[in-house]
């Protein structure tokens, strides 16, 4: 084989990944559901999504901020009222959210209807914290606000002290 020829061939790449409606890792918390559309395993871990009803009148995770990834969130039905320190933000249906490193932020569903949001992790790194949550309500054990914190810090992530 030439020079020439080996390199008109077609290059081996990445497969595409294509996930249906009913695909996908779930994982349930309480009154939020989640499903990982992608958990990093197909992206080289740059990025992970997951979508994720959240039930009516549904608290969200203490305020918090992430040091190693930024997370984005695109309101697809629903309200969502996001909390950036003391700054509360209600996005409806067609709205993104986009949260960097170091930002304290948390999200609620304050309303009477279901909310659904389809979010990223840039870095994959946090798709294994929500595992872990899900670990922790599988084995009976409560789910206490240290239970979270400590998941959280696995994850390069801490309580947003300072904010409300």
């Amino acid at each position: 084989m030439t020079e020439e020829t080996r390199t008109s061939e077609p290059q081996a790449g990445p497969a595409v990944s294509v996930v249906g409606p009913g695909d996908g890792e779930t994982i349930l918390l309480g009154p939020t559901r989640m499903r990982i559309l992608e958990d990093g395993s197909r992206t080289g871990h740059r990025l992970a999504i997951a979508e994720s009803v959240l039930a009516p009148h549904t608290q969200g995770p203490p305020q918090h901020r992430h040091a190693g990834h930024d997370e984005g969130f695109y309101v697809l039905s629903g309200t969502v009222r996001f909390t950036v320190g003391d700054e509360d933000h209600d996005a409806s249906t067609g709205t993104l959210v986009i949260v960097p490193p170091g930002t304290p932020h948390t999200f609620s569903n304050p309303t009477d209807r279901p909310a659904v949001m389809l979010s990223t992790f840039t870095p994959d790194l946090y798709v294994q914290y929500f595992r872990d949550l899900q670990e922790v309500l599988a084995t009976g054990r409560p789910m206490t606000p240290q239970a979270g914190m400590d998941a959280m810090g696995r994850y390069a992530t801490e309580p947003a002290t300072d904010s409300p």
